[in-house]
């Protein structure tokens, strides 16, 4: 089991990579596209743009509100320490970035905490 759980917070690791540059790379895109300024309000309106964007935009912005609850609650439950670059990578960076950066750190306290 210990096998395991190492692989594991290496996968959160690498998903958590993956998860910041491939969100990046799109806004990199869409700022050469729609100017070099991040117009908040064009994202959201071309992410509602047609139905197929509509539903994931809804389905992400849902399924990351219930899992970032849980982040905040898990963290506490855990005594976790420095949540907050948790928090603010979700809004500065991706959520796709955050929340398995929160599974790797998690896995991480877990481990302290089977160690004590």
């Amino acid at each position: 089991m210990i096998k395991q759980i190492k692989w594991l917070k290496w996968i959160y690791l690498l998903l958590a990579i993956l998860g910041a540059v491939f969100p990046v790379l799109a806004n990199i895109e869409f700022a050469k596209i729609y100017g070099p300024s991040f117009d908040v309000q064009l994202f959201i309106e071309l992410a509602n743009n047609n139905p197929a964007s509509q539903s994931l935009s809804r389905d992400l912005f849902i399924g990351s509100t219930a899992v970032f609850i849980w982040i905040i609650s898990e963290a506490k439950r855990l005594d976790m320490k420095n949540l907050w670059i948790v928090i603010l990578t979700t809004f500065t960076i991706a959520f796709a970035f955050s929340a398995p950066l929160f599974l790797y750190l998690r896995e991480l306290r877990i481990e302290e905490m089977n160690r004590d």
